[in-house]
């Protein structure tokens, strides 16, 4: 298919118009909405004036519509009425100093075992790097301490600061 100066001209009415690139190619025929998307890059075509619209809904789709726009303008009463949150105990802080050993030297990598708690102690690369290595949690890894910094309860929705929006991937306007 070539791109003749009237399917040119056809092709910048209708982008101008608002017509996505799927709308254009059925209109004009025989071309994908690729090759239109391609040839309006080529063109330079940017920004359009005025978005496009989808198709009007009718029959009961419209009407249900209309009655949901009605009811829209009503004020709402909240029925459930949110209670304010317990204040609840902040945790304990978690130790900062390592248990020792009975023997008086502190858990290692080497010297660590199923019941101690497994959390880490200063910077690894250092020779006093050490586990706190007091009694963990049943089923747990840490202490109770430690457990109290490491699994935090998730907030609900719609409390405390606003998480920003999953990322969209990238889409080309058409």
């Amino acid at each position: 298919m070539a791109w003749t100066e009237d399917r040119v001209e056809v092709l910048t009415k209708l982008w101008a118009e608002g017509l996505s690139a799927s709308q254009i190619a059925k209109k004009l025929g025989g071309v994908t909405r690729n090759a239109v998307i391609g040839k309006v890059h080529r063109l330079g075509l940017s920004g359009r004036a005025k978005p496009s619209r989808p198709k009007k809904v009718t029959g009961t789709r419209a009407a249900a519509r209309k009655r949901a726009s009605n009811t829209a303008t009503r004020p709402r009463v909240n029925k459930a009425v949110a209670k304010p949150a317990a204040p609840s105990a902040p945790p304990p802080p978690p130790p900062i100093e390592a248990k020792p050993l009975p023997n008086g030297e502190y858990a290692t990598i080497l010297t660590i075992r199923d019941h101690m708690c497994k959390w880490p102690i200063g910077d690894p690369m250092e020779d006093d790097f050490r586990f706190c290595g007091r009694k963990n949690k049943v089923n747990e890894p840490y202490c109770e301490a430690h457990c109290s910094v490491a699994y935090q309860p998730s907030r609900r929705r719609g409390s405390g600061p606003k998480a920003l929006p999953p990322r969209r991937p990238t889409r080309y306007i058409t």
